[in-house]
């Protein structure tokens, strides 16, 4: 009789831990884990997520870095993950449920359109493009360049709004061509800088570096925008 009761024991306790451990990761699951980044669509908010192998409720286990919660509230109530289901990855609360459903849209990238939040997208850290300037990050003093490298003007790049972006000054000795465009706001346009002259259309730039943009499209006399 007491044989008896304890294999009883013994087989409800080992179904608690079946219960409590979710089933081996699977070949697309394995290739989750480790770190990613978690972002909104417009990449000007970024934070970091790991994946893990490890138990967790109803899942597998994760974490967030420190600035994602501040970043995305919604992320304090996620406390695992599982996928594949449905072709689908889950970031599950505590009781199961699925707070934010990702599907993958790129190969290492996944999309979730999630009520309340907007767009949401994970990518592989490794493979995610540097993040977004900001405003604040480009403000400050400039010099335009002609491809022969002749200053054509300093520009003083403001973060005060204005209507279409923010205020731009244009800065002594600049040259008369320049001058007559009526420079008075700068934007960025997603991965471009743009300078919206009064007359004309608009002079795009892409980023060279962290103190050199170029004037789009590229040519061999490139019109710069340097860092002073």
């Amino acid at each position: 009789m007491r044989f008896s009761c304890a294999v009883i024991l013994v087989l409800l306790f080992a179904g608690d831990l079946d219960a409590d451990t979710p089933p081996p990761l699977n070949g697309q699951a394995q290739a989750m884990l480790g770190s990613w980044e978690f972002s909104n669509a417009d990449r000007d908010k970024i934070c970091a997520v790991t994946f893990k192998s490890g138990a967790a409720s109803n899942g597998y286990a994760l974490e967030f870095d420190s600035r994602c919660a501040v970043l995305f509230p919604l992320i304090r109530e996620i406390v695992a993950w599982k996928y594949p289901e449905d072709d689908l990855l889950y970031l599950l609360d505590a009781r199961g449920k699925a707070l934010v459903e990702f599907s993958e849209v790129e190969d290492g990238i996944f999309e979730a359109p999630t009520p309340g939040v907007g767009v949401l997208f994970l990518q592989h850290a490794a493979a995610a493009p540097p993040p977004r300037k900001l405003p604040d990050q480009i403000a400050g003093n400039w010099i335009l360049k002609a491809g022969d490298g002749t200053v054509l003007c300093p520009l003083m790049l403001a973060t005060t709004p204005t209507a279409e972006g923010f205020a731009l000054a244009v800065g002594p000795g600049c040259d008369e061509t320049i001058v007559r465009l009526g420079f008075a706001q700068w934007r960025l346009d997603r991965d471009e800088l743009v300078l919206q002259p009064a007359h004309g259309s608009a002079w795009r730039f892409e980023a060279l570096d962290d103190a050199t943009w170029g004037r789009l499209p590229e040519s061999v006399n490139r019109v710069t925008l340097v860092r002073r």
